[in-house]
C-alpha cells in the first residue's frame, strides 16, 4: 500500500526533536556543513528525520502502514518502513537489530527466551480484536465456544454437524510463529491445538481472507481490522456474544489482546517519535475507524479479564 491512499490521514505530529542516521566520521569539511545544515534545519521546523523500520505482526500492519503514511506526510525527511512476517519474526528482528520497531499480537516473553526479551521495551498502542470469519453466504452467524473448538481441533469436520449446509468444512490457519493465532488458540480455543495437518496455512491476513472469500466452506480467523469494508466474508458471534469493539471494551468479548511496538531498549529517536505520534490524541481516532480498539477506552471489567495474562 503506497502513499496517497484511503488511510491517508490528516493528523498532526506531536512535537519531536529531530534525529537522523549516525555515521562514520565525515571525510570532507563540506560534508560536515551539510550534515549540520540539515540537522538544524529539521530541528528548526519541528519534524523528524532519517529512517524507522518495523516488521512483525500482520494484524498490527494495516494500523501501522496508516500512521507511517501520515507520519510521513508530517514528516518528509523521515522514511518509515512498515512490512508483515509475523509476530514471532518481528520480535526476533528488533532483538537481533534488523529492525528499529518489533510489531506483535503477544508479549515478547510468549515469543523469545526470557533474557532476550528483557532487553526489549514494551510500547502498547492499541487493543486487538480478534474474530473466526466465514464466507458471508455460509448460513452460520454464531458458534458456541464448544462448536469452535471442534472445528479447529478436527473434530467437526462438517458444517451440518453445527447447523450449517451438508458440506465439508475448510481450515485456514495461521502458523505457530503467528501472534493472532497465539491470541485465537488462547481466548477463543481454550488452550486447545489447532488440527494443522488437516487446514490450509498462511502466514498473512490478507491471504486467508481472500482464500475464504474464495471458498463458501472455509473458516480462519482475523483482526477486526481485515473486516473494515469487507462484504465478501462475515465475523462468526462466539456464544452469542458478537466481536465489536463496543462488546471488548465492555468485557463481554474476550477474544482480544494488547497490539505490541517493541524496540531495543528505547530505540532511536525517530522511532519513538513515530510511536509517540501512533499513541497520540491527533491519532486515536483513527485508531477505531481501521478496526482497533483505544486502551484508554477498556473497562475495568475488560481488563480484569486478561489480568493473568
Amino acid at each position: 500500500m503506497g502513499k496517497k491512499t484511503r488511510f491517508m490521514l490528516a493528523a498532526a505530529l506531536l512535537m519531536a526533536s529531530g534525529c537522523s542516521s549516525s555515521t562514520a566520521s565525515s571525510t570532507t569539511a563540506a560534508s560536515t556543513t551539510a550534515a549540520s545544515t540539515a540537522a538544524a534545519t529539521s530541528a528548526s521546523t519541528g519534524t523528524v528525520s532519517g529512517t524507522v523500520t518495523a516488521a512483525g505482526s500482520s494484524a498490527l500492519l494495516p494500523l501501522a502502514q496508516a500512521a507511517a503514511e501520515a507520519f510521513m506526510e508530517q514528516n518528509p525527511d523521515c522514511d518509515v518502513q512498515v512490512s508483515g512476517g509475523g509476530s514471532g519474526q518481528g520480535l526476533q528482528q528488533v532483538a537481533d537489530g534488523t529492525v528499529d520497531i518489533g510489531d506483535s499480537d503477544v508479549f515478547a516473553e510468549e515469543k523469545l527466551d526470557a533474557s532476550v526479551a528483557a532487553e526489549l521495551v514494551d510500547h502498547k498502542v492499541a487493543t486487538i480484536t480478534m474474530a473466526a470469519v466465514v464466507n458471508a453466504n455460509l448460513s452460520i452467524d454464531n458458534l458456541s465456544t464448544d462448536d469452535l473448538i471442534g472445528i479447529f481441533t478436527g473434530e467437526i469436520t462438517n458444517w451440518s454437524e453445527v447447523g450449517g449446509p451438508d458440506e465439508d468444512i475448510m481450515l485456514v490457519t495461521r502458523p505457530s510463529s503467528s501472534g493472532t493465532r497465539a491470541l485465537f488458540k488462547t481466548w477463543a480455543l481454550n488452550g486447545a491445538e489447532e488440527a494443522s495437518s488437516s487446514a490450509l496455512e498462511t502466514d498473512d491476513s490478507g491471504t486467508l481472507m481472500q482464500t475464504i472469500a474464495d471458498n463458501e466452506n472455509a473458516i480462519g480467523y482475523v483482526a477486526l481490522s481485515y473486516l473494515v469494508n469487507n462484504t465478501d466474508c462475515k465475523a462468526l458471534s462466539i456464544d452469542g456474544v458478537a466481536p465489536t469493539l463496543e462488546n471488548t471494551y465492555n468485557g463481554t468479548y474476550l477474544v482480544w489482546g494488547y497490539e505490541h511496538m517493541y524496540t531495543k531498549g528505547e530505540g532511536s529517536e525517530a522511532a519513538q517519535a513515530f510511536i509517540s505520534y501512533m499513541t497520540s490524541d491527533e491519532f486515536a481516532s483513527n485508531i477505531e475507524a481501521l478496526g482497533y480498539g483505544v486502551y484508554s477506552k477498556m473497562s475495568d471489567a475488560a481488563l480484569a479479564t486478561h489480568e493473568s495474562n
